[in-house]
């Protein structure tokens, strides 16, 4: 593939354009019946159907490769569109996958809905000592979050990706929490790398996409299988604000630091708090994040001393800057709580508190974001 399409430094393949050209096409045309029978044979590099490759999306491909320090990187429509490709690719009928760390509940809904096509799972905490113990003959994958959902619970990702090569078996993880500015799997020993692009890297709520980074030849089998017959294709406008987004990351993530900082140290001190969950409370326990994160993100989430649906829903409802949404990254300061009116027994089982509200601390500044949450907590109080 010509390395000027790959790239928005040479601006010279764009006519002097600072920004990439959005490529807005479904198809490319031929000269000749000959060069479109001999670009079709290499699909997954010629430009010939938009469900292929894009020149637009393969510049954010070339990026976030380059990001994440791996050799190639694909693109989706969607972060589960990302994740599902990935066992539709590299998964089979009797293989089984462990699941480490508390994972995205859609995520844990696909590992259900694989079971009817032979693919078994199991879920583990984020010990390695359980990890070794869950191994089967079968095993052919360890999927992980670190920080975990919710609970944004860490593990050493060197010892787990190391325990994964020990047996053959695939690690991959899902990266969105810290992006690849604060951390990356790959250098640790992961084969892959998935993210959602609706959060950080997008950035402004305003699109959804997804991506899957690794060596070349297995990031070449997940765009034969995966992408190209489960159609989960990112658009190439989606792909330019994807672009548009990388360019104010580093600045984004650091005002998201800061904030969230102010923000855990705060929360920290109000009596109606039983405890707060974010990683940059856990280095002194977990001694490998200093090698292994270069930073701490803004998702927070907390647990009230006194819970309930009526007292949870009490605390959202009074929240003014923090809106009521899901998803997180953005922009804007977000708050939600997997409780609902019938489900705290169903969160126990599954190892979340029943009355976690979790925060998505986004760029307004602390001491407002403070100001907000000390009004709320008047209201419990």
């Amino acid at each position: 593939m010509d390395k000027k399409i790959c790239t928005d430094i040479d601006t010279e393949s764009y006519h002097g354009a600072a920004s990439v050209p959005v490529y807005q096409t479904s198809l490319f045309t031929f000269p000749t019946f000959r060069e479109f029978t001999e670009a079709q044979k290499k699909e997954r590099e010629q430009y010939v159907y938009t469900r292929g490759v894009n020149p637009t999306v393969n510049v954010l491909e070339y990026k976030l490769a380059s990001l994440e320090r791996g050799e190639q990187c694909k693109c989706f429509g969607s972060g589960m569109g990302a994740i599902s490709s990935i066992f539709l690719s590299l998964l089979q009928n009797g293989d089984h996958v462990i699941f480490m760390n508390h994972i995205y509940g859609p995520t844990k809904e696909l590992a259900g809905l694989l079971e009817k096509f032979g693919i078994t799972s199991v879920f583990i905490e984020n010990d390695p000592k359980e990890l070794e113990a869950a191994i089967q003959p079968e095993t052919k994958m360890i999927y992980t979050e670190s920080p975990g959902t919710m609970l944004m619970k860490v593990l050493d990702l060197q010892d787990t990706a190391a325990i994964a090569k020990r047996h053959n078996i695939t690690s991959v993880i899902d990266n969105t929490w810290s992006t690849p500015l604060f951390q990356k799997p790959l250098t640790l020993g992961f084969d892959i790398t998935v993210h959602s692009l609706t959060k950080y890297i997008g950035g402004h709520s305003d699109l959804v996409g997804g991506a899957v980074i690794g060596r070349a030849d297995m990031i070449d089998h997940i765009f034969k299988d995966g992408f190209q017959l489960g159609g989960s294709v990112l658009s190439p406008h989606d792909a330019y604000l994807v672009l548009r987004g990388l360019r104010t990351l580093p600045v984004r993530l650091e005002q998201h630091e800061t904030n969230a900082s102010h923000i855990v140290d705060y929360l920290r001190t109000k009596q109606a708090v039983k405890q707060v969950h974010h990683p940059s409370l856990y280095t002194d326990s977990a001694p490998f994040l200093s090698e292994q994160m270069l930073g701490f993100s803004g998702l927070i989430s907390f647990e009230l001393e006194e819970g309930g649906f009526e007292n949870v829903s009490r605390f959202i409802d009074s929240l003014d800057l923090f809106k009521i949404g899901v998803s997180w990254g953005g922009f804007e300061s977000l708050v939600t709580s997997p409780l609902k009116d019938d489900n705290a027994e169903q969160l126990k089982a599954g190892g979340l508190p029943p009355d976690l509200i979790r925060l998505s601390v986004g760029l307004e500044g602390y001491e407002m974001q403070i100001q907000d949450l000390e009004q709320a907590f008047s209201t419990i109080s």
